[in-house]
C-alpha cells in the first residue's frame, strides 16, 4: 500500500514472521511465552482467549499488545499478578524491541514459591524477550514511490532505460499499460530518489513521486 508524501514512517520497526512459543522456569514456576502476529486489538483478543481456553488450569494469563504504525496502541494487563509486574514489564520488551502488530501472552503456573516483584519483573520480561529471540522478525522497510509516464510509441524504450537503471539499485519496477499510454512505477530506497529523477529528466520522461509504501525485510 502506498501511503502519501508525509506520512509518518514505519522503517526501523519489525512484524512477526509468525507465532513463536517459548517456555522458561524460575523458582519452579513455568511461564509459557507466546508472542503472535495481529493487526487491530480485536485480532490480539481472540489470541489471548484461546489461549485461556488452551491452559485453563494456569493461574495467569498476563498480556501486551503494540499494534499499528510506530505501535501507535499499546495496551497490557498483570491478569491478576501484583500491579505493574507482568504486563508493563512484557510492553517495554516490545517497545524496546521495536516489534508491532503482535501480542505477547505470557501463562504461569504457579510453582509453589512467591518471587517477588522483582522476580515476577524479570520472569515476565524475560519470558517476551526468550520468546523474540526465538521468533523469526521482518524489518519494516520505508521505500520512495516515484512514477514516470510515456505514450505508447515512447513505453517500450522507456521500459527498457528504466529496467538497466533499476538493476543493481534495489529498485523495483512496475508498469500499467492505460488507454493512453504507460505508466512505469518504481519502488526504491529513498537516498536513490534524486538520481532516479535526474535520470528520467535525461531520458526525456518527466518522474514525480507518488508516495512511499513499506515492506517486510528479513
Amino acid at each position: 500500500m502506498v501511503r502519501p508524501n508525509g506520512a509518518e514512517p514505519l522503517a526501523e520497526w519489525a512484524v512477526l514472521a509468525a507465532p513463536t512459543e517459548v517456555e522458561t522456569v524460575m523458582s519452579k514456576s513455568r511461564f509459557l511465552a507466546l508472542v503472535a502476529p495481529c493487526a487491530t486489538a480485536a485480532e490480539a483478543a481472540a489470541v489471548v482467549a484461546e489461549r485461556r481456553k488452551q491452559h485453563y488450569g494456569a493461574r495467569h494469563h498476563c498480556t501486551a499488545l503494540v499494534v499499528g504504525p510506530q505501535g501507535a496502541v499499546q495496551r497490557s494487563s498483570d491478569d491478576g499478578e501484583p500491579s505493574g509486574t507482568a504486563g508493563v514489564p512484557m510492553l517495554e520488551v516490545l517497545r524496546r524491541r521495536r516489534v508491532t502488530d503482535v501480542v505477547a501472552v505470557v501463562t504461569r503456573y504457579f510453582g509453589g514459591v512467591l518471587l517477588g516483584a522483582g522476580g515476577l519483573i524479570r520472569a515476565y520480561s524475560g519470558a517476551v524477550g526468550a520468546a523474540l529471540d526465538e521468533a523469526v522478525l521482518e524489518r519494516l522497510v520505508e521505500r520512495a514511490v516515484w512514477e514516470a509516464e510515456a505514450d505508447f510509441g515512447r513505453a517500450g524504450r522507456l521500459e527498457n532505460a528504466v529496467r538497466a537503471w533499476a538493476a543493481g539499485r534495489d529498485a523495483q519496477v512496475n508498469v500499467d499499460y492505460g488507454a493512453g499510454g504507460v505508466t512505469i512505477q518504481v519502488e526504491l530506497p529513498p537516498p536513490q530518489a534524486p538520481a532516479f529523477a535526474a535520470f528520467a529528466a535525461a531520458a526525456g520522461a518527466a518522474a514525480r513521486p507518488a508516495g512511499t509504501v513499506t515492506v517486510r525485510r528479513r
